[in-house]
């Protein structure tokens, strides 16, 4: 799975993340490709709560450990 998100309160501006088969991590700067969209979503980090508006899911809210400030674009890929 790939993420390719656009926003403020990650390392980069635009960044692809990818999920690999052993449950890590590989997040790189700009956009890799190639890029099958499978949803669009938003994701709205204050403190400790997160809202997710995703095309595919719906919305979800959660809350997580570390207390950030991030607001995402993002897409979700297959490859």
């Amino acid at each position: 799975m790939k993420f390719i998100e656009f926003g403020i309160g990650n390392k980069w501006l635009i960044r692809t993340e990818k999920e690999l088969c052993d449950g890590t991590e590989v997040e790189e700067k700009g956009i890799t490709s190639p890029i099958h969209i499978e949803s669009i979503y938003v994701r709205v980090w204050l403190w400790k709560k997160v809202m997710i508006v995703d095309s595919e899911e719906g919305i979800k809210v959660g809350r997580k450990n570390k207390a950030k400030v991030k607001i995402i674009l993002g897409i979700k890929s297959l490859s």
